[in-house]
């Protein structure tokens, strides 16, 4: 797919200047942009570099001087991520999957797929399936029965979605993402230890070595419009009631969402986390990398989370925490630089001590 310099800039709402006729076949970094080649150069920062590739076209930053860069085009953009969000979708080449079911796909004869939906090579549609209108189903894929997926779907390769899902339009699964697992749920025939220490924190008490139930999910995964899941993240049924993402929210690479939770509009769901059982998250919630969240608790709207922060109990609504326990931001980095002092604080207290027991009796 090859663009020109202005149908790039009014497709990105921007301006432009130069020879706005050039043609773009590739987005790349500056030094390594060559002639055909768009350099994104979206700050001072990159304006060195510029000239070491052979970039004859860049995105700038505004009141950039592109002739002095030695630039013969160039568009000038005041939001720099916004503007990539706009020409990586331009850019991208998509995944090759071809138009129409492959022939080594098997499709039930009760599933609709709606018109120009693709489906690759050795994909599995099952039962009364439905797929939206221009959806993309990538190989080895599977979607169990009575599922049902949106317009403009697409399930890169070895997605699979479990039987009952239901999911709007324009969802993006990327490879190996699993949605509609059953839910971690056991149960022993009396009382575990592991339920006494949840009562009393600490002690086991005396109950005896047990063997595990399984409890059925019976619920499914609902996800709404705008969603995306990354590489293999795994989304869990319901038991009884159904696992909900609301619509417009992002879960990075290998995030895991537990049994019966909610996660509200607009969340951002960053690398490694993973969110037990029948939590209820708000909308605008971004939890950071490698957060983790115990069961049944509920996490307000617009909560961030920092990285590898461990959450133990209810957050409202707006708070920024971080640490293990998950507590304010600040009062956090109160408590770390505390602990930076302490070995100081140590051996204030040891030169203390032998300065007393030095003391003579007269003294």
């Amino acid at each position: 797919m090859n663009y020109t310099i202005q149908q790039i800039s009014d497709a990105l709402g921007a301006t432009c200047e130069g020879d706005t006729s050039l043609t773009i076949q590739r987005a790349a970094e500056p030094a390594d942009a060559g002639s055909n080649d768009l350099a994104m150069a979206m700050s001072p920062k990159y304006a060195e570099a510029l000239g070491v590739g052979a970039a004859r076209s860049a995105v700038l930053w505004e009141g950039a001087d592109w002739q002095a860069l030695g630039l013969s085009a160039a568009i000038f953009v005041p939001r720099p991520r916004m503007a990539m969000a706009g020409i990586t979708a331009m850019l991208d080449r998509g995944q090759g999957i071809e138009p129409g079911i492959h022939p080594s796909a098997v499709v039930d004869p009760s599933a609709e797929l709606g018109e120009d939906v693709s489906v690759g090579p050795l994909a599995v549609i099952g039962a009364r399936v439905k797929i939206g209108e221009g959806s993309v189903i990538g190989s080895h894929c599977v979607i169990g029965m009575d599922a049902v997926l949106g317009k403009n779907a697409l399930l890169r390769e070895m997605v699979s979605i479990g039987a009952r899902a239901v999911i709007g339009d324009r969802f993006i699964a990327q490879p190996g993402a699993r949605i509609g697992g059953d839910g971690f749920s056991f149960v022993t025939p009396e009382v575990s230890d592991v339920e006494n220490v949840r009562k009393t924190m600490g002690d086991k008490g005396d109950a005896r070595a047990q063997s595990w139930l399984r409890i059925h999910s019976l619920g499914a995964v609902e996800i709404g419009d705008d969603v995306e899941v990354g590489a293999n993240c795994t989304v869990d049924n319901g038991t009884i009631r159904n696992t909900r993402i609301g619509d417009g929210s992002k879960l990075d690479n290998l995030v895991h969402v537990g049994h019966n939770t909610r996660v509200g509009r607009d969340c951002l769901l960053c690398g490694q986390t993973g969110v037990s059982g029948s939590v209820d998250i708000g909308n605008n919630v971004v939890l950071g990398g490698q957060t983790g969240v115990v069961d049944n608790i509920f996490i307000g709207d617009g909560v961030i989370s920092g990285g590898g922060t461990k959450i133990l109990s209810n957050v409202p609504a707006g708070r920024v925490i971080m640490g293990y326990p998950g507590i304010k931001m600040e009062t956090h980095t109160d408590v770390y630089k505390a602990q930076r002092r302490l070995p100081r604080m140590a051996r204030d207290v040891e030169a203390l001590k032998k300065a007393v027991f030095k003391q003579s009796p007269s003294d």
